[in-house]
């Protein structure tokens, strides 16, 4: 008989590697055939609810790796809530209108302007839809558990119809109204955007100082002056209509030495500019306050028939400029503002695509606002009224979708109203709890400084505005057409708005004051994406029974602080007075390695896609547990290299957990905490102490301390510890021994409790790891989160272990000084010594355990700390001393010993084993041991 075949070794079926990208499919197709997630639906019917509502990822392109950690982390909420005693339904969501797909059509080449409206629509549903199923199986790839099968998507009749009752709800308050007035304006898009649709990049424009000649100084000054006006927009001084200034700036008449004329600019920045004008000499003719120049009227620089009327404003600075704000009411809101406040006209000589109109003259007629700079500059400068010119760096709007810069552009849009519910909105944001905190803040104050919400879109591919038009032009919404409307909607979907006319959209019989005839028109425009995605509390939260409404949790992005944090709330404020969610939580972007924005042109994107082909998907959500997302995030492929080192650790130590409970049966072989060796109750309590923080960092949505303990127990509790000690008792001691079953106890507790606590996280593997345990669930999904147990004395029992630690640690330090000194290699090669005082010698004592087995030794004394020789290595509060053990090495244990053969019947064994081989391989007695 072989010594070999008398060791306990551990044996197990579980792979060390995991194949992840070969078996997650395999698991995944298992799970969906045995209706996993419908089952644990089940199990937590009756459960206190947790919802955690979807945003709307857009239904176009391949899934990113944004997207990854957005779905993945919210999959470890939901099922860990699910297994922590909540019902938690997921149900994943797609924002499917919008300009994006209407370009994806033109790119593959549907000619528009060949179909009918309902037609290119109904080419833009079937687009949409196509790129729903293809990032769902993405989605599902990651192993993100929901209602994939039954998913909400916005361009969904009953979603639309809602999306309609909460427009007229808010009508209904008096909340949607239209005005003419600056918006957002995409000439590459050719609509209005929302403040959610706009990003902003740093760019060079050119920055003008010219002057503009009093006609009319209303007593303070004469006709050879001139107002210098900066901008730096020179392309909209066609639409000047005048110039603002400061009530309560000092401003100067100054006069250039050589100059016949004289100018007047804020008195502050005399200095400054003429040192930029190059005036070597000047004299300050007077000062006066900003309040005398109002009503001062000058000529416009291109048009000599047009008056200028100078005003007061508010939004004029010293920081930049002269003191002096050239003035186009439709460019801008500020202009806007001020224009309205004096009964300016809304002047906007620019088009939709962004070109100027044939009103400009012909300088100016049918050029690009853009080209229409220079044009303006060398008209100026040709006046002799340009006194310089310099470019001028700044941060600028752009559509987010086609990255082109975009204008302010006055136009008849219809607004949904903030400022009448601003009050509300913050009210509601003070009852929300925020992750991380500061987003509270971020929220409040953007609601605070924003203007109201421009929700027309002059786009065909989207939700209608149901809004109808009387004879007279007055819009018709009432809560009977709004309500007729959402029911045609919901039955017929939205393409039946541009299928009929308006009369056939209208409730029978249906009669206006403004319509004498009978003769109505619709409203052609669309309604904002950022509407259809906001109003999904009422599109699925209030629609869904086994939802609610509020719902516990939105998780995004910061960027939807601006978005759909933002819209949502207004819309929820708005129809129901309070938010739609109790808790936000938002994250950060993902950045490459080099904390740069993914980009195609970078060349530095990674698809998921890859990463599963290489590492699998557990990979990747393994990564998403270990970064802080509340910030930004690093990721590169040596990222996913790194994690799946620790994938590995997780997994090689969960594998030695399972080969060594093979033997081990939970219903017959475990031992209770009051009869386990001391070591064993410490790791009992430890293994708690961890279930409890595990738990708590779900519950805090505290993903990377999550990773942070896991790896620092399977590092340092368990690998460097507890089954470093193990050996010796598991393979070594009897198979059915106390000694061994008390430590299978709780080697097999560790296991059941670290699968059970990585479900969420892990899924793929801890399924596979499951089928090796012996629970009574047919998955780890179906199971609940392990209950965290206390114990008699157990605050003493780790304050005694806590000082064995110590000890440990210190012997630890002797061994590696030995080992460097050639005196040892292994730790079974050392005889230990340790000087101690009394009242350590009484702690150890205390712990009733084994130390020499304990420290991985081959033998062990302790002494009296007076009693340490020189050649002990002193410590603090002991000292060690390490000598090579004497004796021969038992072929069983590894270990040197003195007592080698002293039983005669096993002479080549040392007692102990020789003890343990005769009672459970009595045939060792007859065959003889071999190595």
């Amino acid at each position: 008989m072989r010594v070999k075949e008398t060791l306990n070794l551990g044996k197990t079926k579980f792979p060390m590697r995991g194949n992840l990208p070969v078996r997650e499919v395999e698991r995944q197709n298992e799970w969906e055939e045995n209706q996993v997630y419908e089952r644990r639906q089940k199990l937590n019917e009756g459960k206190p609810t947790f919802v955690l509502h979807d945003g709307p990822p857009y239904a176009n392109g391949n899934i990113h790796m944004g997207h990854a950690l957005n779905k993945i982390s919210k999959d470890f909420i939901v099922r860990s809530k699910s297994m922590m005693g909540f019902r938690s339904p997921y149900v994943p969501g797609w924002d499917t209108h919008g300009l994006p797909i209407e370009q994806q059509l033109k790119k593959a080449g549907v000619d528009r302007k060949t179909l009918s409206v309902a037609e290119f629509r109904e080419k833009c549903r079937e687009y949409a839809l196509k790129q729903v199923d293809k990032q769902r199986t993405d989605f599902k790839r990651l192993g993100v558990a929901g209602e994939w099968d039954n998913p909400y998507l916005t361009l969904d009749p009953k979603f639309e119809a809602q999306e309609i009752r909460v427009f007229g709800k808010m009508a209904e308050r008096g909340l949607i109204y239209k005005g003419k007035k600056p918006v957002f304006w995409s000439w590459s898009s050719e609509s209005a955007l929302a403040e959610a649709e706009v990003e902003y990049h740093d760019v060079t424009s050119p920055s003008a100082f010219y002057g503009e000649q009093v006609i009319d100084g209303k007593g303070l000054l004469d006709e050879d002056t001139y107002l210098v006006v900066w901008t730096t927009t020179p392309w909209t001084i066609p639409a000047s209509e005048g110039i603002t200034v400061d009530r309560d700036f000092d401003y100067a008449l100054v006069k250039p030495a050589g100059e016949e004329r004289k100018f007047v600019l804020a008195a502050d920045l005399v200095e400054k500019c003429a040192e930029l004008f190059g005036w070597q000499q000047y004299q300050v003719v007077k000062t006066f306050k900003g309040q005398e120049l109002e009503y001062v009227t000058t000529r416009h620089p291109f048009y000599p028939e047009r008056k200028l009327l100078t005003m007061l404003g508010d939004f004029v600075t010293l920081d930049a400029g002269t003191g002096l704000v050239h003035t186009a009411p439709g460019f801008g809101e500020d202009d806007f503002n001020v224009g309205k406040q004096y009964g300016l006209d809304i002047y906007v000589p620019v088009d939709d695509k962004g070109y100027l109109t044939a009103d400009t003259g012909k300088d100016f007629a049918g050029v690009f606002y853009d080209d229409a700079n220079e044009i303006s500059l060398n008209k100026l400068k040709a006046a002799g009224l340009l006194l310089k010119y310099m470019p001028i760096e700044h941060s600028y709007p752009f559509d987010w979708r086609t990255k082109k810069p975009i204008i302010f552009r006055a136009t008849p849009q219809w607004f949904a109203s903030v400022d009448k519910i601003r009050s509300e909105i913050l009210d509601a944001i003070d009852e929300v709890k925020f992750f991380p905190d500061w987003g509270q803040k971020r929220l409040h104050n953007m609601i605070a400084d924003r203007g109201d919400w421009v929700i027309s879109r002059q786009r065909v591919w989207g939700v209608p505005l149901p809004i109808f038009y009387g004879e007279d032009g007055e819009a018709i919404i009432t809560k009977e057409t709004v309500n007729h409307v959402a029911d045609l909607i919901e039955k017929n979907g939205s393409n039946i708005w541009f299928q009929r006319e308006a009369k056939e959209l209208l409730p029978a019989g249906f009669t206006s004051e403004h319509s004498p005839n009978g003769k109505f028109t619709k409203e052609n425009d669309i309604m904002d994406v950022w509407f259809d995605s906001g109003s999904s509390h009422q599109g699925v939260l209030a629609l869904r029974d086994y939802l609610t409404y509020p719902c516990d949790m939105y998780l995004e992005g910061s960027d939807q602080y601006r978005g759909w944090f933002n819209s949502s709330l207004i819309t929820s404020v708005a129809v129901s007075g309070h938010a739609p969610y109790k808790q936000v939580l938002s994250q950060g972007f993902t950045l490459d390695g080099k904390g740069r924005k993914m980009s195609k042109s970078l060349g530095n994107t990674i698809v998921p896609a890859k990463v599963i082909k290489q590492f699998g998907a557990e990979i990747i959500r393994l990564w998403v547990l270990s970064v802080d997302s509340s910030a930004d995030v690093r990721v590169s492929m040596e990222s996913f290299n790194q994690i799946s080192e620790a994938y590995r650790k997780i997994r090689n130590t969960i594998r030695f957990l399972l080969a060594n409970t093979t033997d081990f049966d939970p219903q017959t072989d475990q031992v209770p905490f009051e009869k386990m060796a001391s070591l064993d109750q410490y790791m009992e309590i430890k293994i708690n102490q961890f279930t409890k923080e595990i738990l708590d960092g779900y519950a805090q949505y505290d993903f990377m301390n999550i990773y942070k303990k896991l790896l620092n127990f399977i590092t340092s509790d368990l690998s460097a510890f507890y089954l470093d000690i193990a050996k010796d008792v598991v393979y070594i001691e009897g198979k059915t021994s106390q000694r061994r079953r008390s430590m299978q106890t709780v080697l097999y507790d560790i296991a059941v409790r670290l699968t059970k606590l990585l479900t969420p996280a892990l899924p793929h593997t801890t399924e596979e790891i499951w089928k090796y345990l012996k629970e009574p669930e047919d998955y780890a999904q179906l199971a609940e989160m392990p209950e965290v147990f206390h114990f008699n004395d157990e605050a003493k029992k780790l304050a005694l272990w806590e000082k064995f630690m110590a000890v440990r640690s210190d012997v630890f330090k002797a061994l590696e000084t030995a080992r460097n000194d050639k005196l040892i290699g292994k730790s079974f090669e050392a005889h230990a010594t340790l000087y101690l005082s009394d009242k350590e010698r009484e702690h150890l004592a205390a712990l009733k355990t084994n130390l020499r087995q304990d420290l991985i030794v081959s033998a062990l004394d302790i002494e009296d700390l007076a009693a340490a020789p020189e050649t002990a290595l002193k410590y603090r509060d002991r000292a060690v001393l390490v000598e090579h053990a004497t004796g021969e090495v038992c072929p069983r244990c590894r270990m040197i010993k003195t007592d080698i053969g002293s039983d005669p019947k096993l002479p080549q064994l040392c007692g102990r084993c020789a003890k343990l081989v005769e009672e459970e391989f009595p045939e060792a007695l007859v065959e003889g041991l071999t190595d």
